[in-house]
């Protein structure tokens, strides 16, 4: 059965010349055995693109991630050999900023377990005193499409901003009436905390035990970004003594480690799917930007 974005992206392909072979849930051995025959390769996050599966594409002219992270690509490896690397930087930027602020909602206001009970025949009123997110100060790591996009949308909420990037972003931040800080006091002041950034071995683990003593007490940690980004193992010695935890990201995906399925049932943890671009929108925009984007490279090659 095919998706919609593939339906979407296979249909655009073929309007615009392409001979396009399909392979839903392609194994990695099976991805070695073909990638020779073709001059594009489009993939998902879960497929690593390292200097093996470069080196047996000996046709490949463009690598085509399909959505916004490239952390599963040699990309170095890739340009040297003259292949273009593309992916769709800005399609799903309003769907994963719209499901940063609902996990904040869900945790503030302790909607999943109003909800849980609710469908289980319990009416607790009462039992669910939550938080507002008005008043409180929201520190972005990371102030790119997708942290500048959760900013707009936490000022409508009358939250305070402050963000942290290895960029200068102070102009872009005073648009939302926020300020830029070093990490160590957005994680020190903020009540909220969201991250959005890229996995580099700079982000590599920048939320542990260091960087989450010195949030406070109570405070909650939002990641829609990189499971990576967080020490899993780190964040439970923290975890009861903050407020909340929301993940749309893990370490590994799906989980199978002891320590993460612990994380995960944690009573303050709600974790989703890695679902920040499953909207029907984002969608729509993923197979469009990235034809768009393979099509100027080919234009180039």
């Amino acid at each position: 059965m095919v998706d919609r974005v593939s339906e979407k992206l296979l249909a655009s392909l073929v309007s615009h010349g392409f001979d396009v072979c399909y392979k839903p849930g392609a194994l990695r051995e099976d991805v070695l055995n073909i990638v020779e025959n073709y001059d594009v390769l489009i993939f998902r996050g879960r497929l690593r693109i390292d200097k093996e599966i470069i080196d047996r594409g000996v046709n490949l002219k463009v690598l085509a991630r399909y959505g916004i992270g490239l952390d599963n690509v040699d990309i170095e490896y890739a340009i040297r050999k003259g292949i273009a690397v593309v992916n769709a930087p800005s399609a799903s930027v309003i769907s994963v900023a719209e499901l940063t602020i609902a996990l904040m909602l869900i945790v503030y206001r302790k909607l999943y377990d109003a909800i849980d009970d609710v469908k289980h025949g319990k009416w607790l009123k009462g039992k669910y005193i939550g938080r507002e997110l008005y008043g409180k100060k929201l520190g972005i790591i990371g102030f790119g499409k997708i942290g500048s996009r959760v900013a707009y949308y936490a000022k409508s909420f009358g939250m305070n901003i402050m963000a942290y990037d290895i960029r200068d972003v102070s102009s872009e931040i005073s648009r939302v009436g926020g300020i830029q800080v070093d990490l160590d006091k957005l994680l020190s002041e903020a009540d909220v905390v969201s991250i959005h950034v890229p996995l580099t071995p700079l982000t590599w683990h920048m939320i542990n035990d260091k960087t989450l003593s010195l949030m406070q007490n109570e405070s909650i940690l939002i990641n829609t970004s990189r499971g990576e980004v967080i020490d899993t193992n780190a964040l439970l010695n923290h975890i009861d003594r903050l407020g909340g935890v929301a993940l749309d990201v893990l370490e590994q995906e799906p989980p199978r480690d002891e320590n993460l399925w612990k994380l995960i049932k944690h009573p303050k943890v709600v974790v989703t799917p890695h679902i920040g671009a499953e909207t029907v929108e984002a969608m729509d925009r993923i197979a469009e930007e990235i034809v768009k984007n393979i099509l100027e490279a080919v234009k180039w090659l």
